[in-house]
């Protein structure tokens, strides 16, 4: 039996579902990125270096804007959108990939163009260099090794599907994840594979892996955190997250992961350990999917709902700052102001006590669209709760009709909560369907249904 969640117009009131009778289903690949359009947003983070911003925009363009003013320095034309891809600085070039499959290399003074290079498909995400070497990953399902002098290529290593995952370099070794649900480790010189760490979705992350005495940290679709020795690719833990799989990178600071889920759950964790120190519910719906900032003893990181947090590193809100739409990706850092970037076509200059100081607009103020946060999953109603008889008994035979999501009173999963119970972290004994679902906002509106058994 499906119950379509299009309208929530009827009012059955007269049973409870409770949590361990609903379950979340991985329903397709989590391709979310394909979805996207053009437009003045901005979804990757924006980089600090020498008292000049840059970062890249849904509207085609790499932006270089003056810290202190906020005023335009100059700005580049690619052949694609720029979505989560951010841009690194090698001495004076600065590197960055577009949907248009290309990896460009630019001056960083003038915004020229010095060099590009050609994949198969979309890059989204960071490039690592290292020792004259450019690493990027395309949706061509390859991992890259270019000359950093001419842009020509050294080596291509193919992976099982699609890579969405920013390459890391250490050690002489390079690690990448993929579509196909491993994570790489290969040669840096030779592209040769040393070994391979199979989870039980795709891995996906936009920035690089963090990697700390031998142990590299990385989440995976399936819902857990990993810590994989980088000698042997053995698995040293696993540390189980929400429901709507991972798609980022911790970062580790004095012996603490901090990782912000798809769930919106931002968590502390002991890296030695794995296990929850303590954790954070952000007051909006969708993916904290972008590793966060520690900056002066404080983390920063963003929401969907367009809230930018500062926290104490006990997992206390200290304050936030409210913007026009999503932030996708955490601030930088430059002469102690937060500089970050949101889907409401703006890069934002802030001071570390969250006041306002400029904001610069993209080419237009006409938002980018994407698919919903959730789509790649479904909620099914796992064991018989007496829906069906309610059912008939307004509908007659009808298998499938609309039902109300405020209807179904659940207890949320995230009742066990870490060491540090903050205020902060919003009640959250919340209504569960009411917090994945009600989304009223930008995305287009995506059904979703319940699928029961019986």
């Amino acid at each position: 039996m499906d119950f379509g969640f299009e309208s929530f117009e009827t009012g059955f009131t007269d049973f409870d579902v409770n949590v361990e009778d609903v379950v979340v289903k991985k329903v397709k690949k989590l391709d979310r990125m394909r979805t996207v359009t053009s437009g003045g947003s901005i979804s990757g983070k924006a980089i600090a270096h020498e008292g000049i911003i840059y970062f890249g925009a849904m509207d085609f363009y790499v932006y270089a804007v003056s810290a202190e003013t906020g005023k335009e320095v100059w700005k580049f034309r690619t052949s694609g959108m720029i979505f989560d891809s951010t841009p690194v600085i090698h001495g004076n070039r600065l590197y960055i990939g577009s949907y248009g499959g290309y990896l460009y290399c630019l001056d960083c003074k003038t915004g020229k163009e010095i060099w590009k290079f050609k994949t198969g498909d979309i890059i989204s995400e960071e490039v690592d260099v290292s020792e004259g070497v450019v690493y990027v990953s395309s949706m061509d399902g390859n991992l890259y090794a270019v000359d950093i002098s001419n842009g020509k290529e050294i080596w291509r290593f193919r992976t099982g599907d699609e890579v969405y995952s920013c390459p890391t370099v250490k050690d002489n070794k390079v690690f990448v994840g993929s579509f196909d649900q491993y994570l790489y480790c290969l040669d840096a010189r030779t592209g040769k594979e040393l070994w391979r760490f199979r989870t039980g979705a795709e891995i996906i992350n936009t920035s690089r892996f963090e990697i700390v005495n031998n142990v590299i940290y990385f989440g995976s679709v399936d819902n857990y955190l990993y810590a994989v020795d980088i000698t042997n690719g053995k698995e040293i833990w696993r540390f189980k997250t929400g429901k709507y799989g991972n798609a980022s990178a911790p970062i580790y600071h004095n012996g603490i992961l901090y990782y912000g889920c798809r769930d919106a759950i931002f968590y502390a964790i002991d890296a030695k350990t794995g296990q929850e120190i303590w954790r954070f519910k952000a007051s909006g719906e969708g993916s904290l999917d972008k590793k966060p900032l520690i900056y002066k003893e404080m983390v920063y990181f963003g929401d969907e709902a367009g809230n930018l947090y500062c926290l104490n590193l006990e997992g206390k809100e200290v304050w936030r700052f409210k913007v026009g739409d999503a932030i996708f990706a955490p601030p930088c850092v430059w002469n102690d102001r937060l500089y970050f970037t949101s889907w409401d076509c703006h890069l934002y200059a802030i001071s570390l006590e969250g006041k306002e100081l400029w904001r610069f607009a993209t080419s237009t103020l006409t938002k980018a669209k994407i698919g919903h946060a959730y789509e790649a999953f479904r909620v099914e109603i796992k064991k018989e709760t007496g829906i069906e008889e309610v059912v008939e008994e307004k509908y007659g035979k009808n298998k499938e009709e609309t039902v109300s999501l405020s209807d179904y009173k659940m207890e949320s999963e995230y009742r066990v909560e870490g060491e540090y119970k903050q205020k902060s972290d919003y009640d959250i004994s919340f209504v569960m369907f009411e917090e994945i679902f009600i989304f009223e906002r930008r995305f287009d509106a995506i059904p979703f249904r319940v699928h029961t058994k019986f």
